[in-house]
């Protein structure tokens, strides 16, 4: 680790602990979504709606904390880009929440169930390492992990694919109504491996 001359300002990492954790809020409301009906979707949706607000306003403190800081943990374009990769992150799983609402989707796919479990498993693990920014300690593991379970869920993701086209069970609507879900399921998943990604990098400039 590299000697430091000057304090560096602290109140960065508790604001991407908080992202974190309200990404991992999100997550456990997707697992709710599984076997709910239409109104517990709705209900749902609704605290997605909230849980992704929150996230906006955790972000947008991020940048302003940015913009008035002279010090800064580490690189201001890191900075950004992480605040930035975990709002994205939170988008994809309340989007993926309102469309099941708005397309009045009866019953989700076989293999959904398995992609929201990962996106759930890769929230544990990011609420778990964003403290560790604080040190730039114990993160390798976290890491290595996340691309793991991308890994995974690309995997999941094209069966669900195959299933959808080729199971002869859906019309020509359902099936486009269905992809858009599971797609944006997958665009979750590659967007927890990029704020793995961005972690990395930290770590490698800052050691």
């Amino acid at each position: 680790m590299r000697f430091r001359m000057t304090p560096r300002e602290t109140g960065f990492h508790d604001l991407f602990a908080a992202a974190a954790d309200n990404i991992l809020t999100g997550s456990k409301l997707l697992l709710e979504l599984l076997g709910s009906d239409a109104e517990g979707r709705a209900e749902i949706a609704e605290r997605m709606r909230a849980a992704e607000h929150a996230g906006d306003d955790t972000t947008h403190a991020v940048y302003h904390q940015l913009n008035s800081s002279f010090i800064t943990p580490f690189d201001r374009e890191d900075i950004y880009r992480l605040a930035a990769r975990l709002d994205d992150i939170m988008d994809f799983m309340e989007e993926a929440v309102d469309l099941v609402v708005l397309y009045r989707i009866d019953e989700l796919p076989p293999g959904v169930d398995q992609q929201i479990q990962v996106l759930n498993r890769a929230a544990e693990l990011t609420a778990e390492a964003m403290p560790h920014l604080r040190t730039m300690e114990n993160l390798t593991e976290y890491w290595i992990e996340v691309n793991r379970l991308e890994n995974q869920a690309d995997r999941v993701h094209r069966r669900l694919l195959a299933h959808l086209f080729t199971n002869g069970a859906y019309d020509a609507v359902e099936i486009m109504k269905l992809k858009q879900i599971v797609d944006v399921l997958e665009e979750a998943a590659d967007a927890f491996e990029h704020v793995a990604n961005t972690v990395e990098s930290i770590v490698v400039k800052e050691s």
